[in-house]
């Protein structure tokens, strides 16, 4: 048995009633998400979206990178996204620890020192959502039009609390 057995099986059922094939990639509902990875947070379900509906940018803590600029860029200027959501969620863990103590936390899994990245450790989750989405609204290449809303997504109650 191969470790990927069981995701494979599921992916041939999920394909047996493939509906995206063809689909051009624009997102339809002309709408982007920056999200954490967290497992608890599903993204098109939390705003009444599916698959094709929007672009989904995860990555720890929701943050909006270097990268993830790129891809609004894209998405706004090629993929027809009109509005984009910074969305950062309660209980996350790189929130709720220094970048220290995350370091100090990997050193004890991996037995190796970390502190050569940098983790992206938020100290307030509301100051952060809004100078992320500064990064997005005064960035150069996304036009004014481009609407930008920062939330904080509660994982015990599913509700989006706008903050920007």
């Amino acid at each position: 048995m191969n470790d990927f057995d069981d995701l494979l099986d599921a992916n041939r059922t999920f394909a047996d009633d493939f509906h995206l094939s063809g689909f051009d990639g624009i997102a339809k509902a002309g709408v982007a998400m920056v999200t954490c990875m967290d497992s608890r947070i599903d993204p098109l379900k939390m705003i009444g979206l599916q698959a094709g509906d929007a672009k989904i940018l995860r990555n720890p803590g929701g943050r909006v990178t270097d990268q993830v600029l790129v891809a609004v860029v894209l998405g706004a200027t090629l993929l027809q996204v009109k509005r984009v959501m910074v969305v950062e969620h309660t209980r996350c863990a790189m929130a709720s620890q220094s970048e220290d103590q995350l370091h100090e936390r990997i050193a004890e899994h991996t037995g190796s020192d970390s502190t050569w990245m940098t983790l992206g450790a938020i100290s307030d989750q509301e100051k952060t959502i809004r100078a992320d989405v500064h990064r997005i609204t005064s960035h150069p290449l996304i036009a004014d039009s481009i609407s930008v809303g920062g939330f904080l997504y509660d994982v015990d109650t599913g509700l989006l609390q706008p903050v920007v």
